[in-house]
């Protein structure tokens, strides 16, 4: 067993060898790499970037969507209407009443009206009889003056 231990040990490879060695390690390091290690390249690496910067623009702009939707003086209507639609034309119903519409843009944000009415979805109103729930006109009875904040007094 010695002997092995010597020969391993005293053994000194050739320029050749050193150099297939190298070349053999920087193969294998780039395959493992882009294999398994999650590297791409630089084009991947932006159609990555911009799906995305697109994904989250949508998030934002539905998020916004729900916002304008529910605060809408006939958003109660708009929202039956909107879940008497399938759910393949949902989206087309949120960007055709311009929800998803934005600044001087004439077109919907891609991908905002689906998440939009998929969100939209998901929401349930109290019922109109509710004394939170005002509907557009009229006048909430149950909230009495006193108990409004007085806007001269400063907050303490």
């Amino acid at each position: 067993m010695a002997d092995f231990r010597d020969t391993i040990r005293d053994y000194q490879p050739t320029k050749t060898v050193w150099f297939w060695s190298c070349i053999g390690s920087a193969v294998a390091t780039i395959v493992v790499g882009f294999a398994w290690g999650g590297w791409v390249m630089g084009g991947t690496a932006q159609e990555m970037a911009q799906e995305s910067a697109n994904e989250a623009r949508a998030s934002l702009a539905a998020t916004v969507c729900v916002n304008r939707f529910m605060s809408a003086p006939d958003a109660r209507t708009n929202l039956a209407a909107l879940m008497e639609e399938s759910s393949f034309s949902r989206d087309d119903y949120v960007e055709d009443g311009g929800w998803v519409t934005f600044g001087d843009s004439e077109d919907p944000i891609d991908g905002a009206g689906d998440l939009c009415a998929d969100q939209l979805a998901e929401v349930e109103l109290p019922p109109a009889d509710e004394p939170g729930m005002v509907e557009a006109g009229t006048v909430d009875e149950s909230v009495d003056a006193q108990d409004m904040p007085d806007e001269s007094s400063e907050p303490s």
